[in-house]
């Protein structure tokens, strides 16, 4: 294979051509996508807080007997965390 050379064709991009090139290759999402997009994520999000602390509030008894040092707070707190990042995805989704 013959070394590359100073004309090597479309490998000859200018600095110019490959912001052009990234501007015309921008994405734009229809409303309907980013609608779609951001309600899965928030749905997700308050189904996620939902029914990850009625799950805790069901096992209460058994995660305050347990050796664990995870007790009720700290999984509240990440429950809590994992859905408000969740919705926050979708409140971004919705507006970027």
């Amino acid at each position: 294979m013959a070394p590359p050379t100073e004309n090597t064709g479309a490998w000859d991009i200018q600095p110019k051509d490959a912001k052009r090139a990234l501007a015309e290759d921008a994405y734009d999402d229809c409303l309907s996508c980013r609608v779609t997009g951001s309600a899965a994520f928030i749905g997700l999000g308050v189904y996620s807080y939902y029914s990850g602390m009625k799950n805790l509030k069901m096992q209460e008894k058994a995660i305050m007997q347990s050796a664990t040092k995870y007790k009720m707070a700290s999984r509240q707190l990440g429950i809590a965390t994992i859905s408000a990042t969740l919705v926050g995805m979708g409140l971004w989704r919705a507006f970027n």
